[in-house]
C-alpha cells in the first residue's frame, strides 16, 4: 500500500489507455513494485507486454501491494497508441507469459490520460483472520492464523473511532510517513464473520480513498489487539490521536490481506 492522492480524469488529448485488470497470490514475489532481481508483479507484467506489443512498457497501478499481499482486482494502466489490438487476445497471451500466481482477468480500453493510481476514487481491502486453537487448512496461506478467540463485538466499537478523515500517522509503517502528507478518509470498516472452503474465518473489510503503506495491516493489528481483550475498545481513538507508530497495534502478517478492488468515476471506460 502506498501514497495514492487523486486528481480529476484529464481528458488529455492522445492515444488511448489500456488497463489491466489484475489478480495474484503474492507468496512468491517481493510485492508489486518492480525490483532489480527480485520477482514481482509489475516486473512481470510489464515484461509479457513488451513481449506481446514489441516495445518498452511502463504500467501504473492503482495500488502498490508488499510483499506477500494478494490482489483480486488490482488495475494497472498505460497509454497505448496501438488501436488495433483485440482485448480477448491480448489478455490470453498474456496469461499465457506471466509466471504462475499472476491471472490478468480484464483488459479495457479507457480514456486518453486515464491513471489506474490517480483516476481512482476508493480502494477496497479484505483481511481473513482465522481465530482459535484449529488452525486452517485451506487457508492457511491466506489468512492470519491465532489462537485466541477474538471479540468480534469490540472490535467493532474500536472501528469506529478511524471511520472518516484522520492523521493516520500511526497507522503506516514509520520511515513512509517521514516527510510525507498522512491524513487519509476511512469511508468503511465492516467486521463479518464467514465461511470460506468449509473454514470458518473473521474478515476485515477496509474502504477509503487511499491507504498509507502498511496502513490496513496495522489497522487489523490494532483491532485484534481490542479483540483479543488486551486493549479496550476506546484504546484505538487515543492511538489514533497519538499520530506515533507505537502508540497503535503490531503489523499484521502479509498474507492474510487481499486488495480486493477499485472503484472509478462513470465514464472512465470505451
Amino acid at each position: 500500500m502506498n501514497d495514492d492522492s487523486l486528481r480529476p480524469i484529464g481528458g488529455a488529448l492522445g492515444a488511448p489507455t489500456l488497463a489491466l485488470v489484475v489478480a495474484y497470490d503474492g507468496a512468491g514475489f517481493s510485492g508489486f513494485a518492480r525490483q532489480p532481481g527480485q520477482p514481482t508483479i509489475q516486473g512481470e507484467l510489464e515484461q509479457a507486454l513488451s513481449v506481446v506489443l514489441r516495445r518498452p512498457i511502463e504500467v501504473v497501478c492503482a495500488g502498490r501491494t508488499d510483499a506477500g499481499v494478494h490482489a483480486l482486482g488490482q488495475v494497472v494502466s498505460f497509454p497505448c497508441a496501438e488501436n488495433d489490438i483485440d482485448a480477448g487476445a491480448l489478455r490470453r497471451s498474456l496469461n499465457a507469459l506471466v509466471r504462475d500466481g499472476i491471472v490478468v482477468r480484464e483488459v479495457k480500453w479507457a480514456l486518453p490520460g486515464f491513471s489506474a493510481r490517480f483516476d481512482a476514487i476508493s480502494r477496497e481491502y479484505r483481511y481473513r483472520i482465522v481465530a482459535g486453537r484449529v488452525p486452517p487448512l485451506f487457508l492457511r496461506n491466506v489468512a492470519w492464523s491465532t489462537p485466541r478467540t477474538l471479540d468480534i463485538e469490540a472490535m467493532r466499537e474500536g472501528s469506529v473511532h478511524l471511520i472518516g478523515e484522520h492523521d493516520f500517522k500511526s497507522f503506516c509503517l514509520t520511515e513512509a510517513a517521514v516527510g510525507r502528507r498522512t491524513h487519509r478518509r476511512m469511508d468503511e470498516i465492516e467486521i463479518v464473520e464467514e465461511e470460506h472452503l468449509g473454514e470458518r474465518c473473521i474478515v476485515v473489510r477496509v474502504v477509503g480513498n487511499a491507504f498509507l503503506r502498511s496502513m490496513v495491516r496495522v489497522v487489523v493489528g490494532t483491532l485484534v489487539e481490542v479483540g483479543a481483550g488486551r486493549q479496550e475498545p476506546g484504546w484505538v481513538a487515543g492511538a489514533l490521536a497519538a499520530c506515533d507508530r507505537g502508540a497503535a497495534g503490531p503489523t499484521a502478517p502479509a498474507k492474510g490481506l487481499t486488495f480486493w478492488r477499485v472503484e472509478y468515476r462513470d465514464g472512465v471506460w470505451l
